[in-house]
C-alpha cells in the first residue's frame, strides 16, 4: 500500500509503499491485550513483601497456660492473631512475568503496526530533525502535522528533536529497537520516519 511521505513542517515530499504483511493485517484484539499483559506484567518490580510468623521478632513460649484463664488458646506471641505478629499468607518477594512466545510478540507488533495504519493514523516522516532544540518550534510543526498525542520512531532519534521534544506532554520518541505495542496503543497516532519503516520490514518480514 502505498502512503505518502510528509516533512516536519507538514509537506508531501514523497510516498513509500508499506508491506501488507506487516501494515496489512486484520485488527486482533486478543494478540493486543495478551501482548499488553504481558509487557506490564514483565515491568512489574514484585519487591512486596510481608513477614511471616517465622520472620517476626519475638519468643516462642507460649503465652499463658492452655485452660484456666478465660482468654483463647495461644501457642505463640508471634501468631497472627496478636499484636506485631507475623502475617499469614501475605505477598513475598516474585517476579510477576510469565511466558509469551516469540511469534505471539512479534504478531503483537505486526497487528498494533496494521491497527495505526487501518484507523488513519500512522503518519511517516522523511525524518525527524530539528534546526533547533527549541520545545516551541517543535510544538509548532507537531500542531501544523495534526498531531498533540503520538509515539514518534525513529532509527536513532537526532539530538535537537529529542531535545525539543522531551518536555512535550503526550509525545513520545523512541529509537526503532524499542518500539513497542504498549507504547504504540497509548498514544493516538503513530509516526514512523522512512529510516524506521525500512529497519521495521526488514526485522519483521
Amino acid at each position: 500500500m502505498k502512503v505518502a511521505v510528509k516533512s516536519l513542517d507538514n509537506k508531501k515530499v514523497g510516498d513509500i509503499d508499506l508491506s501488507d504483511a506487516i501494515f496489512g493485517l486484520e485488527t486482533r484484539t486478543d494478540i493486543l491485550h495478551r501482548m499488553v499483559n504481558w509487557q506490564l506484567a514483565k515491568r512489574r518490580s514484585g519487591n512486596h513483601k510481608v513477614k511471616g510468623i517465622s520472620e517476626v521478632s519475638g519468643t516462642g513460649k507460649k503465652p499463658h497456660s492452655q485452660k484456666g484463664t478465660g482468654s483463647a488458646r495461644r501457642g505463640s506471641k508471634r501468631n497472627a492473631q496478636s499484636v506485631g505478629g507475623g502475617i499469614i499468607f501475605g505477598p513475598v518477594v516474585r517476579d510477576h512475568a510469565h511466558g509469551l512466545t516469540k511469534s505471539i510478540r512479534k504478531l503483537a507488533l505486526k497487528t498494533a503496526l496494521s491497527a495505526k495504519q487501518a484507523e488513519g493514523k500512522l503518519v511517516v516522516l522523511d525524518a525527524a530533525a530539528s534546526k533547533s532544540p527549541k520545545t516551541k518550534d517543535m510544538v509548532k510543526a507537531l500542531k501544523d502535522l495534526g498531531i498533540s498525542s503520538a509515539l514518534i520512531i525513529d532509527e536513532a532519534p537526532e539530538q535537537n528533536f529529542t531535545l525539543a521534544t522531551r518536555n512535550i506532554p503526550h509525545i513520545d520518541v523512541l529509537p526503532q529497537k524499542g518500539i513497542n505495542v504498549y507504547d504504540i496503543l497509548r498514544r493516538d497516532t503513530l509516526v514512523l520516519t522512512k529510516d524506521a519503516v525500512a529497519q521495521l520490514e526488514a526485522r519483521l518480514k
